[in-house]
This record gives structure tokens, sequence and C-alpha cells, in this order.
């Protein structure tokens, strides 16, 4: 299962897959937009983003991974 998706994957790695940029808009993911995410994107990880903006990881994940089937 290469392509799952974890806590520890990048937001650039998530954004590669069609559809998860809509998934992550839902879960108002604030760094789709965010200039300094822009230039931190292969470095910060999913389980990071969620933390810090009090997202509820697994549920993200559920949906994100739904993408990989």
């Amino acid at each position: 299962m290469e392509n799952k998706i974890t806590k520890d994957t990048t937001l650039a790695k998530i954004l590669e897959h069609n559809g998860a940029e809509k998934i992550l808009e839902e879960y108002e993911l604030p760094c789709l937009h965010c200039p300094m995410a822009q230039l931190e994107m292969h470095e910060l990880t999913l389980g990071q983003i969620c933390k810090q903006y009090n997202i509820n990881l697994e549920n993200l994940l559920k949906a994100l991974n739904e993408l990989t089937k």
C-alpha cells in the first residue's frame, strides 16, 4: 500500500492525488493558500498541520485514503 496517506505524508505528496485539494478544502485546511506553506509544502506533514489547526486527523485520513483505492 505505497499510496496510503498517513500522518507523516507531506502536503506536497497528498496534493499529487486527484481530488485531494477538494477534500483538504472541505476540512478547512488553511495551508493550501498560505504563502509560507507553499515554501514548506515538501516538509509539512498532515499530522503537523492537523495538530496546529485542530483538524480531525482520523477523519481526514479516511477521506483522503478513499482517493488512493
